[in-house]
């Protein structure tokens, strides 16, 4: 090499850790980097760079106005995360380095760890060649197998088109959006979104259809005979009761004749490999995860070295993975994961299709599986990396056949229908009863009863009969599980079945979009179910149909799938939302004051908690969630906050808190900025306080009284 050497960025710590045991560059975190006579290794702290701020284009821009909008820049600006600065400061000065006469892109392989690097890149002025490293697994043999084969970045430049296209699109919307809104009905921050508007709607609308439900009762008569107790046939649904009563009457002690047996055996395919939608639905459906939770822990796992790359909308792997797939299924047998006897024959051909693996293949967990020693993971990640493996076990295995068959039974001029299920082969079935045995998990689907032996003419007598008493159900509300799947498939019924698969968000976005909901008050958790609050209600009633509808963001989407793959030119995507946001604010100027009234601030209710969504209100020790999910607000760094500014924290707005004193006694001011919700704990006179609370990032204002002595208090 010359003496130079290849700078390789990653991004995370963690990551850059792994790929330097991988390529033997070893050293400390401390610096920003490790190094050694061939590569220096170095990494971003998620988003090093990010779109600059509305008021970066101008003064006319600081305040919120519908005089200023709409807001489109001619040209792009990014700035430096403050929170951050110091490591980009770091990543600038390698890249710039004498020393580093390449750069290999390393971070996450798909369209935002693109953004990520390449940004990071641009701000930092590279001009030296850039290759990418592209691997689906952090495995050593995966890492150093993907250094022989980098390929040269300008393979990914439409995927980094798509990435900033996409970055554009929301800051357009988003930032537009919620001005125009919030300017116009005033009372509290309407936040807008290019895909969390859409997601509310479905939510919204599933809700309305509960609130306009009406119940309404039915009936149902049942036969029985003697000798054949365990037969349930029931009749027609009856509106009165007395119908159903007649119809009970009028066959109690007679004779049933079996007019009809109908038997069909019938076949279940195993269920294919796991994309990361799909895991979260299971995660959810099953171990209670959220969507949220199940991608950290399984980028923890990826992490680990135990789960292949997790953001993934693939089912299959590629074709030259048989060998893999063998020993990934060798290892979840030497692993302890399945611990009973397998079948003897798997098909790993099932598990393979080129024509359907896009960016990364498949779910799956790694060899590396058989040299951890499970049981030390934490108990979320260890259910999580079992019930990808059960799954790799299922879709490997054999059909399910079973067998349905279906009765109709006449008595006295009336007819009953009886149906009943045998498994005839367990299949991949038996998998999932497994992991269900494992977790004493309580089973997901009715247990297959078999109808008693019955054969056409045969009588039954004497019959047995009763009438129960039913209602009508209203729609159910969302599970996590459910929004998913919704999703996943929004604007696929407009298209044709062999269209490009289309869908709100991607399966790297749609827990993150899901939480902001929920965050920023839109959305609540009840136990499983996310319910919509009155502020989420009211804003999609006042929004157009552009915003929120889940199609048009959907084929906005798919089109982004088309810039990654060079079938759309960006500047035509951005010039159609660049015209939509101007039709927009054109369209609206004016709310009514009953318009107005649907989001003025109730007394007391300072906004909604951003761990469950209830509201949050003032109490005597402090800011708390009505709903007594834990989250508490008081201050930062010995200050309180005002109610003015919980507000605006609530609402995800920065405060500049001033006056904040460093450890060595001098005043200074600093924004704080909201970022996530945490859980705390501690212990106080031998009990136990846990609870939640805020994350806040920090920024440093240029201000006269930052690094001002504090003057001595004689206060106590």
């Amino acid at each position: 090499m010359n003496g130079k050497k290849t700078l390789i960025l990653t991004e995370k710590p963690s990551v850059a850790k792994l790929i330097g045991n991988a390529l033997g560059v070893i050293g400390s975190t401390k610096q920003g980097y490790f190094s050694n006579e061939h590569y220096v290794i170095t990494w971003c702290v998620g988003h090093l760079v990010e779109p600059a701020p509305p008021s970066s284009y101008g003064t006319q821009y600081e305040k919120w106005t519908y005089e200023s909008l709409p807001i489109i820049p001619k040209e792009w600006r990014y700035d430096i995360k403050q929170s951050t600065r110091r490591q980009f400061e770091v990543v600038k000065e390698l890249i710039q380095s004498e020393e580093c006469e390449s750069i290999c892109l390393a971070t996450d392989p798909g369209r935002e760890g693109e953004a990520i690097g390449r940004l990071v890149c641009e701000k930092a002025g590279c001009r030296k060649p850039m290759k990418r490293l592209w691997v689906s697994s952090l495995e050593e043999h995966a890492i150093v197998e993907g250094m022989k084969s980098l390929k040269s970045s300008e393979v990914y430049d439409d995927l980094y088109a798509a990435a900033l296209c996409r970055q554009r699109a929301d800051w357009l919307i988003g930032i537009n959006g919620t001005r125009l809104f919030t300017v116009l009905y005033g009372g509290k921050t309407l936040k807008v979104g290019r895909v969390q508007s859409p997601t509310l709607a479905m939510l919204a609308e599933r809700e309305e259809a509960i609130r306009v439900f009406r119940k309404e009762p039915y009936y149902v008569a049942h036969l029985s005979a003697k000798g054949f107790t365990e037969l349930d046939a029931v009749s027609e649904h009856f509106k009165e009761r007395a119908e159903a009563e007649k119809t009970a009457e009028s066959c109690r002690n007679g004779i049933a004749t079996v007019m009809k047996i109908t038997k069909e055996t019938k076949t279940e395919k195993p269920p294919l490999l796991y994309d990361l939608t799909s895991l979260q639905r299971d995660a959810n459906r099953l171990l209670g995860y959220t969507a949220k939770q199940t991608l950290e822990y399984a980028q923890s796992l990826y992490e680990q070295k135990l789960l292949t790359y997790p953001r993934t909308d693939s089912h299959y792997l590629s074709e030259d993975m048989e060998e893999t797939a063998g020993q990934v299924l060798e290892a979840i047998f030497q692993s302890g994961i399945y611990e009973e006897e397998p079948f003897e024959n798997y098909h790993i051909e099932w598990l393979m299709d080129n024509s359907k693996v896009s960016d990364h293949h498949a779910i799956l967990p790694t060899v590396e599986i058989r040299k951890k020693k499970l049981a030390e993971l934490a108990e979320p990640e260890r259910r999580l990396l079992d019930l990808v493996a059960i799954r790799v076990l299922a879709a490997a295995s054999e059909s399910m056949i079973y067998e349905t068959v279906k009765a109709e039974i006449s008595c006295s001029g009336y007819i009953f229908h009886a149906s009943g299920r045998m498994i005839l082969c367990e299949g991949f079935s038996c998998y999932m009863e497994y992991f269900q045995r494992k977790y004493a998990l309580k089973k997901d689907e009715k247990e297959d009863l078999p109808l008693p032996k019955l054969k056409e003419g045969q009588k039954l007598q004497p019959t047995i009969t009763r009438v129960t008493e039913h209602f009508t159900s209203p729609p159910k509300r969302y599970t996590e599980a459910a929004l998913l799947h919704d999703m996943e498939r929004a604007g696929a019924s407009e298209t044709n079945d062999d269209a490009e698969r289309k869908g709100l968000g991607t399966p790297a976005t749609r827990a993150d979009i899901i939480e902001k909901l929920i965050v920023d008050g839109y959305v609540r958790r009840e136990k499983k179910a996310l319910v919509p609050t009155e502020d989420g209600m009211n804003l999609i009633r006042i929004l157009p149909e552009v915003v929120k509808s889940p199609k048009m963001t959907a084929e906005w989407e798919n089109a982004l799938t088309c810039i990654a793959k060079g079938e759309l030119e960006p500047i035509q995507f951005m010039g159609e939302i660049e015209e939509l946001v101007e039709r927009l604010v054109d369209s609206y100027r004016t709310a009514s004051e009953e318009e107005k009234a649907l989001f003025a601030r109730k007394k007391g209710i300072l906004g909604n908690c951003p761990n469950c969504g209830q509201e949050m209100v003032k109490g005597r020790y402090g800011i708390y969630c009505k709903g007594k999910c834990g989250m508490t607000i008081n201050g930062f760094m010995g200050k309180a906050f005002t109610d003015e500014q919980v507000s605006d924290l609530l609402a995800g707005t920065r405060i500049l808190m001033k006056g904040l004193t460093s450890s060595q006694g001098r005043f200074y001011n600093a924004y704080l900025i909201p970022d996530g919700v945490e859980k705390y704990s501690y212990r106080r006179d031998g009990k136990e306080f846990s609870g939640y609370q805020m994350k806040f990032r920090m920024e440093f204002p240029d201000h006269p009284s930052r690094g001002k002595k504090r003057k001595e208090s004689k206060q106590a």
